[in-house]
């Protein structure tokens, strides 16, 4: 079933959320595009061209040897042909079909790159699985695995997959010309890919000797200029745009727009990153991975400002340096940050083996670059990425910011432009609040409808979990489960979402939440009251109370409003298991070897069931990441609420 993204009522919802100056750019775009087609862009010629944006002394040889070692171990995967996105295996990447999607079978058709129906999986295939591969990301690896162990096998492998991409993908011709974000990481990793590869004797005729290189560069800079994320769509797409355009003028700025094209990346990316993100340094999108997206993205690009010598906004270093210390006050005590909104396993730049924790790494070089604080918690493993980013970008304190800076003396709990909040207790106890505005921009693309949602860990174990994403395109009866309310910790009514969607990237209506009292300053108990509008004229607030002494998260959910009908979800992470009876379900899982439990006292007023792994429609269902479910046991409570009801659960931990 193919997600109609295309449709005439879908593009007249997207055209209802766009501002008169968004409206002119698009069709500013469509104009340039018509003129491409019969007139393409003619690149200049090329001579002299040097590479000097190399790793300082001594960077390589700072990569822990167990990072090391992981790192070689993926590589030598690659080397062998498999790989795996988005829970499809692959065995074919030694030598693979750029325009093949090995999940359908399909193939993408050729032709102008903007008449292609992408979002078609009945024509393109899965265009996140055709993408993927073309971002190069596991040529950085390889690529790193000859900075690190200098076999060439692993320099002559990378050079042939580029020289085969570069003859299979000429300019404006096919699906990898089609999105700008996809151009934009693909620039960044071209980049390292040179740089890791520096002492390689083939390296120069790789890239700058090599013309058919050059063209693509200069076309992929071309396109970025000519075709930026606008309006509602100036999202994380925008920043991975301008952090591949800036880092590719400063470390190839060879042709005779490359000041230019650097000088407008910069002034963009500073923009885009405010723009993107709160004051207190969490993302707008309130999307979770795309706020370590953002984050690396921003990181990678000061790494090659510096290695250039070009001279950054402070604001830039300052947005990062906010981004950083609020993802060391959210994750929880083995280092996993919440799963919030959409997550579709994006990475800015991949330097590291399989096992590698993306959070500890992103700390990891928060401390190296900005330095931690006494409040962050522990770091623990290793990676490579962080010594060859430190190996390049100036130290945070010697930078001189010309203001001043303040960054969090103790931990915070509640970010007030965001609304979240996160509540702590003894032995791991981690709940998140959601009282925070319905996603980013008019659009909200990677919103979920999950206004007043809880999500609960013991000891880093989903307890009551958020289900996550499990796909964009493609699966519309999934995509719509995956975020919808009923997907979510939270309660529903009448069988709708809080938020109306007017398409898989698209929400016409917002819910408006609201966060009414925090109070974090006693220790033994935490509370949280919050509220939204999304089901006017009824009102839903919520209180959470975690208790300290009893170890219990109560959540009361108050509804004032005429007759409605209600459901109450809780989902279970998919290590837990439940045995409900009536009302009570008795909660167990293993940790470190360790039977743990916990009881979860539901709302009596309402008539409970479990749900697992079902299809038709999905409930019960668990996403650990893009492209994969698996089955876990959703608890749904179902009723009605007349005038002013409130349904009281409690969660209450047993034993350690």
């Amino acid at each position: 079933m193919t997600v109609n993204s295309g449709s005439a009522g879908w593009y007249l919802r997207r055209l209802s959320r766009m501002g008169p100056r968004e409206v002119g750019g698009r069709v500013g775009d469509a104009v340039r595009r018509r003129r491409w087609r019969s007139t393409r862009p003619v690149a200049p010629g090329v001579t002299g061209a040097r590479f000097t944006a190399v790793l300082p002394a001594g960077a390589v040889a700072a990569v822990p040897p167990d990072a090391a070692k992981r790192l070689v171990a993926e590589a030598d995967r690659l080397m062998a042909g498999r790989a795996e996105f988005f829970g499809v295996l692959r065995d074919d990447l030694a030598d693979p079909d750029w325009w093949h999607d090995p999940k359908t079978g399909r193939r993408a058709p050729e032709g102008y790159a903007f008449d292609v129906p992408y979002r078609d999986e009945d024509v393109t295939g899965d265009i996140k699985q055709i993408w993927e591969p073309s971002r190069h990301q596991y040529l950085t690896v390889l690529a790193a695995a000859y900075a690190v162990t200098g076999d060439e096998r692993y320099a002559e492998r990378v050079a042939g997959h580029l020289r085969s991409w570069w003859a299979s993908n000429p300019p404006l011709r096919g699906v990898h010309w089609v999105s700008g974000i996809e151009l934009g990481i693909r620039l960044l990793s071209w980049v390292w890919v040179r740089r890791l590869l520096d002492g390689w004797p083939g390296a120069a005729a790789l890239f700058e000797d090599n013309p058919v290189a050059l063209k693509q560069i200069w076309h992929h800079q071309r396109w970025l200029a000519a075709f930026p994320s606008r309006g509602s769509s100036a999202n994380n797409h925008v920043v991975a745009e301008t952090a591949g355009q800036f880092a590719a003028a400063c470390a190839f700025g060879w042709f005779p727009s490359s000041a230019r094209w650097r000088d407008d990346a910069l002034r963009s990316l500073e923009r885009q990153l405010r723009a993107n993100t709160f004051l207190s340094g969490l993302n707008r999108e309130l999307a979770t991975e795309y706020h370590g997206l953002v984050l690396e993205l921003g990181l990678a690009a000061v790494a090659e400002a510096d290695a250039a010598g070009v001279a950054v906004p402070p604001t830039v270093r300052l947005v990062l340096l906010r981004m950083t210390d609020a993802l060391a006050a959210v994750v929880d005590d083995r280092l996993r940050p919440p799963r919030q909104g959409d997550a579709d396993d994006g990475h800015g730049l991949v330097v590291d083996g399989a096992g590698t924790d993306r959070w500890a790494s992103l700390l990891a070089t928060g401390d190296a670059v900005f330095g931690s604080l006494p409040w962050w918690p522990a770091v623990t493993g290793t990676d490579v990425r962080t010594p060859l980013l430190a190996a390049l970008i100036r130290p945070y304190a010697k930078e001189g910011t010309g203001q001043a800076v303040s960054r969090p003396a103790s931990r915070p709990a509640h970010f007030s432009d965001a609304g979240l909040t996160v509540l702590r207790g003894p032995a791991g106890i981690w709940c998140r609040c959601d009282g925070g505005p319905h996603g980013f921009l008019s659009i909200a693309a990677h919103a979920h409808a999950d206004a007043l949602s809880v999500e609960v860990r013991h000891d880093g174990v989903d307890v009551l979990a958020d289900p996550g994403t499990f796909c964009y395109h493609g699966q519309p009866a999934w995509r719509r489960y995956f975020r919808s309310t009923l997907g979510h910790n939270t309660l529903e009514l009448d069988g709708a979402d809080q938020s109306v969607s007017g398409g898989p990237f698209l929400w016409t209506r917002h819910a408006r939440s609201r966060v009414l009292s925090v109070d974090v300053s006693d220790e033994g108990v935490s509370r949280w009251c919050a509220e939204h509008d999304g089901y006017g004229p009824s009102v839903h607030r919520r209180r959470v109370e975690l208790t300290a002494a009893s170890r219990e998260v109560r959540v009361v959910d108050e509804v004032r409003g005429p007759r409605r009908a209600v459901r109450l979800s809780y989902h279970l992470g998919p290590a837990v298991a439940a045995d409900l009876v009536d009302d009570r379900a008795v909660l167990t899982w293993t940790r470190d070897g360790e039977e743990r439990s916990a009881v979860l006292d539901l709302p009596g007023e309402l008539s409970w069931r479990a749900h697992r792994g079902e299809t038709n429609p999905p409930l019960g269902w668990y996403s650990p990441g893009f492209g994969r479910k698996e089955p876990a046991t959703t608890l749904v409570g179902t009723g009605f609420t007349d005038g002013a009801r409130e349904f009281t659960t409690v969660l209450g931990f047993r034993g350690r």
